[in-house]
């Protein structure tokens, strides 16, 4: 059997994409992989230093690309809206693939700009309110696509709505797992509210199996625990590179029989052979009564229109 991989990325030429946290591991690959296949690519990134570095080097690896900047800071619901107003700018209007990669893991107890848990309020609250503020690019010039990284640790997360904002009690693995079970249903709510508004967009999710990329070592570095962060690098031993967690992301972002609300991932933990497949989700990612009631929750703490079609 053929093994999907970056070579059979198909022209992209004429479309634009939204990445954020393009400037390292997986959404650094991600984006380059679409401006070498002709997308006219946005990389929203938190840190402008490193966002510049990441765009110089997809400007040199993929020369006479369409590649922009765009400040994006998921953890302030400010800098996300004018994020949004910066992209339409650039994209014209017009917005063909989204990819809510950005992502933070395992940090110490941390608010955000407005006061949410740091992991729930930037893996999921930045990303909700995003898409939100972009529903009136996508679908505008025919089938538009919503991309949302999660992760294998979906499957033992919560929702606990009596503490999305860890008001009573704080665990780091736990608000991680929750803020990527939070992704999931997201994406399937996202997909429903869509279908039954009879808009042309397909909301999808992926997740990287085990990649080595820098997401682990912010939260011993937060501690000031440095020899964690140093003794977390050497994990990457036993973990793929970047450009195979990335394959599962590009898949969902260009398959094309792919189905509203699917889940893509490695077909082998830590490996690619075979290419990327559907990955299984936990029995509480699909309970859409959950979906439902999060998505309401997440518009009102937001501040956004639980309404948007």
């Amino acid at each position: 059997m053929h093994s999907w991989n970056l070579d059979d990325m198909p022209d992209l030429s004429g479309t634009t994409a939204v990445v954020t946290g393009a400037n390292s591991g997986i959404g650094a690959v991600t984006a380059l992989t679409l401006a070498r296949s002709g997308a006219r690519t946005v990389l929203a990134c938190r840190d402008h230093e490193r966002g510049s570095r990441a765009l110089d080097a997809v400007r040199r690896a993929a020369p006479g690309s369409d590649t922009r900047l765009v400040p994006l800071d998921l953890a302030d619901l400010s800098s996300v809206a004018d994020a949004a107003g910066r992209i339409a700018k650039e994209t014209d209007g017009r917005l063909d693939l989204l990819v809510n990669n950005a992502g933070v893991m395992a940090l110490p107890l941390l608010r955000t700009a407005d006061g949410f848990e740091m992991q729930f309020g930037t893996n999921h609250l930045g990303h909700f309110a995003l898409t939100h503020h972009l529903l009136p690019l996508l679908g505008t010039g025919g089938m538009s696509r919503v991309v949302t990284v999660s992760s294998l640790g979906h499957r033992i997360g919560r929702i606990d709505f009596d503490n999305l904002n860890a008001e009573r009690a704080y665990d780091k693995w736990r608000a991680y797992m929750q803020s990527k079970l939070a992704n999931l249903l997201f994406t399937a709510e996202l997909q429903r509210r869509a279908d039954a508004a009879g808009r042309p967009i397909l909301s999808l999710a992926a997740h990287p199996g085990l990649s080595a990329t820098e997401l682990g070592q912010a939260g011993p570095r937060l501690a000031g625990r440095t020899w964690a962060a140093k003794l977390e690098r050497l994990t990457r031993v036993y973990t793929q590179r970047p450009s195979a967690g990335a394959l599962p992301v590009l898949y969902a972002a260009t398959l094309p029989d792919a189905l509203g609300g699917s889940y893509y991932g490695p077909r082998l933990l830590g490996e690619t052979r075979g290419g990327p497949a559907p990955a299984r989700t936990s029995t509480r990612a699909q309970d859409m009564d959950t979906a439902r009631a999060l998505w309401e929750e997440s518009a009102r703490l937001t501040g956004v229109s639980p309404d948007a079609f």
